[in-house]
């Protein structure tokens, strides 16, 4: 969606000038760049782009299609947003950007709050349900096309270890300008320092590809997803220096050793996905439907398609993924306050 708001809280990704016109045809007042507004989303992006890019920019790591529409907070991502509305207290009267959105499903999610929300996102794969009742940008977080104090909230989940260090210094300081005084920014990410308790994770790794081996399980798009970590940050007083130099303070951090999510999605959720994803190729073939050329690719988006519209029943399936969410959260419970390489952190932007 592009509204009349989202045109007057944002500039000129070039000249940073303010813009002028309809949704449907907006140029900017100094340079005269006209900046294009389709399928849902107004284009400001730098008119030159910067040499580093992220490999989400590539369809191949879309190919799942699992941002086409929006299920509902189940599993890690139900963790995270669990924990973004723990840390990050919106309401009715403040202006919340998503740095780094994707499909825009967290700002679905979290439309109740009643805050004015805005998702930014260089890859253009938003969601249905996102592009049609949330205004969505195209930009780049190292140079975010908004007023200064255009927001009082941002958030960045997944987002921090896709980016060099350079990049995310320059994410950073964008991100405090474009936060008003007193602004909060909430991010999920991790720093490459583990705790001792992250050997556990290995393990559960490893079996996983074990498994995978057998043929239990296909962990080739996830594989394919982290292949673009950058993993920048050392440890958290790197974080803590990092994050002062952009103008924040760190006030509040919680750790995430994913043990239990772990063992859940790398390997549980896997061999369901596998499961399923055989049963279709068996019902294609007994149906007489031709088979692709891409097996595995399509097998995993007709599979991810199913999952969804069980989901959407609200049935035994959404009943399961809900226990299975609420075991995940344990791992926040249990080792929450040992200093490991996930975290939640809440930024406060200093006077």
């Amino acid at each position: 969606m592009i509204s009349p708001r989202l045109v007057a809280l944002a500039r000129c990704p070039d000249c940073r000038s303010s813009l002028t016109g309809s949704p449907g045809a907006v140029r900017c007042t100094s340079c005269g760049r006209t900046l294009a507004a389709a399928d849902g989303c107004l284009d400001l992006r730098p008119g030159q782009a910067f040499a580093e890019q992220t490999k989400y920019l590539d369809e191949a790591l879309h190919a799942d299609a699992r941002h086409e529409s929006v299920s509902p907070p189940l599993l890690s991502a139900g963790v995270r947003n669990s924990m973004l509305r723990a840390f990050l207290a919106t309401g009715p009267g403040d202006r919340v950007i998503d740095l780094g959105c994707g499909s825009g499903r967290v700002l679905i999610w979290n439309r109740d709050r009643g805050a004015y929300q805005v998702g930014l996102d260089v890859s253009p794969f938003f969601a249905e349900e996102a592009r049609s009742s949330v205004d969505l940008a195209l930009g780049d977080l190292r140079r975010l096309p908004f007023a200064d104090g255009a927001f009082t909230r941002a958030y960045a989940l997944d987002v921090v270890e896709h980016l060099s260090r350079d990049a995310v210094a320059d994410m950073l300081a964008e991100a405090a300008r474009v936060l008003g005084p007193g602004g909060q920014l909430f991010l999920y990410s991790h720093v490459r320092k583990n705790a001792p308790i992250a050997r556990g994770l290995r393990a559960i790794n490893w079996l996983a590809r074990r498994l995978e081996r057998l043929g239990l399980l296909d962990l080739a798009q996830e594989r394919l997803r982290k292949s673009d970590h950058v993993n920048p940050l050392a440890d958290i007083p790197d974080l803590e220096r990092t994050v002062a130099a952009a103008g924040f303070r760190l006030a509040r951090i919680r750790y995430y050793t994913p043990l239990i999510t772990g063992f859940i999605e790398n390997i549980v959720i896997r061999i369901g996905e596998r499961a399923l994803a055989r049963r279709a190729t068996a019902r294609a073939r007994r149906d007489g439907a031709p088979q692709p050329a891409a097996g595995a690719a399509v097998d995993v988006r007709e599979v991810r398609s199913e999952a969804k519209r069980r989901i959407a029943g609200r049935g035994p399936s959404y009943a399961v993924l809900v226990v299975l969410t609420w075991m995940m959260k344990l791992d926040i419970v249990l080792f929450g306050r040992i200093r490991s390489g996930p975290f939640f952190a809440l930024l406060e932007k200093r006077p």
